[in-house]
């Protein structure tokens, strides 16, 4: 357990470590246009952050103690191949917790 006044001491140093991130982005730029190269490529970033954020949930998942499982593979593959297909959100996620939720039924 983290004593009080450590905790005092970096919650406020976090605090605004955050906030002069986010202002350093914001703040600078205000009202003006982005370029064009800059526009471009936060275009994909909301693409590349969900994946960041699921693999190690497919490759190393803390469920099995970190192996590799083949239902979530699975899973995750049915989700892709119906998102790319389909072009649907909430079908890819539907489609791909139905197929894990059936694969961990049968395999135990």
């Amino acid at each position: 357990m983290i004593d009080k006044a450590t905790f005092w001491i970096v919650m406020p140093a976090l605090a605004l470590g955050t906030y002069a991130i986010r202002f350093s982005f914001l703040g600078t730029l205000g009202a003006r246009p982005l370029p064009g190269w800059l526009t471009r490529a936060l275009r994909y970033t909301a693409v590349a952050v969900l994946p960041a954020l699921v693999a190690p949930g497919v490759l190393w998942p803390a469920a099995t103690g970190g192996e590799t499982d083949p239902a979530r593979l699975a899973a995750a593959l049915v989700t892709l191949g119906v998102g790319v297909i389909t072009r649907s959100t909430m079908g890819a996620i539907l489609a791909g917790g139905g197929t894990l939720f059936a694969l961990l039924a049968l395999t135990g």
